[in-house]
């Protein structure tokens, strides 16, 4: 650490606002995704003290936000053998939110979740190619008895019945984007199954953490294309026009 004039430690300047924009934010909320000892789909499992920093019940429904703007729900189970600070989750929640091992996710409580009236789920072509038999009677109707699990619309999950393992697609909930199959919920699985290519071309969209480094500059453009996006009265009221565009320098191999 170095001295001013008189002696004294210097104070660390406060980082520039660009900086400061990806800084992560303390918060009990804010937890490190780990492996769940459990393989099932619909399962988050805390550290009990971390249930109780965030008021949570074991049971209670939770949403868990992961990267690209992506989240699940969830329901919330407790364990001594989870560290403080981490969720586990198996791969299937993992996949749903884009996060890998050692990310962060967000959690909070999903308190005005409804039971579902109606929901539409389709297979992926490649799961249940040259698969006989009624998939609602031996995967789905097997898999929702009486589990009371949250699904969320656009989320996959696994269901392992016989000897094959498929998996689905929830392609709509009602009443809302995310709901609970009850005994009451009409499961709906007609319709031609998905393509894996449309849901892997999906996957393969590239947001702000595809991008590994540059984090001044990253901030920098997400000031310049999202500030305009989101607050465009902000620019009205002053009277100035918004960016139209970015140009990027600097020599080969700097990440442009």
């Amino acid at each position: 650490m170095s001295l001013d004039p008189s002696g004294a430690p210097a104070q660390p300047g406060p980082d520039d606002v660009a900086t400061a924009i990806l800084r992560p934010k303390k918060s009990p909320n804010r937890l490190i995704v780990d492996e769940a000892t459990s393989d099932d789909n619909s399962i988050a499992t805390l550290n009990p003290q971390t249930m109780e920093a965030l008021q949570l019940f074991r049971g209670d429904t939770i949403i868990v936000r992961g990267k690209k703007r992506k989240d699940t729900v969830l329901i919330c189970l407790s364990s001594d053998d989870v560290d403080e600070g981490k969720i586990q989750m198996n791969k299937v929640a993992r996949h749903n939110l884009r996060v890998k091992l050692g990310d962060l996710c967000t959690v909070q409580p999903c308190h005005d979740i409804k039971y579902g009236k109606r929901v539409h789920v389709l297979p992926f072509d490649d799961s249940v190619e040259g698969l006989a038999g009624n998939l609602f009677e031996v995967y789905l109707k097997p898999y929702f008895l009486e589990a009371y699990r949250p699904l969320r619309k656009g989320d996959t999950f696994l269901v392992r019945g016989g000897m094959r393992t498929v998996e689905f697609k929830v392609i709509e909930t009602d009443p809302a984007e995310f709901c609970i199959v009850a005994q009451d919920t009409v499961i709906h699985v007609e319709g031609e199954p998905v393509k894996r290519e449309d849901e892997e071309s999906n996957l393969a969209d590239v947001g702000y953490d595809d991008i590994g480094g540059c984090r001044k500059q990253m901030a920098q453009i997400r000031e310049l294309v999202e500030l305009p996006l989101r607050h465009p009265q902000l620019f009205k009221s002053i009277g100035i026009k918004p960016p139209r565009g970015i140009l990027m320098f600097g020599p080969p191999g700097t990440g442009k």
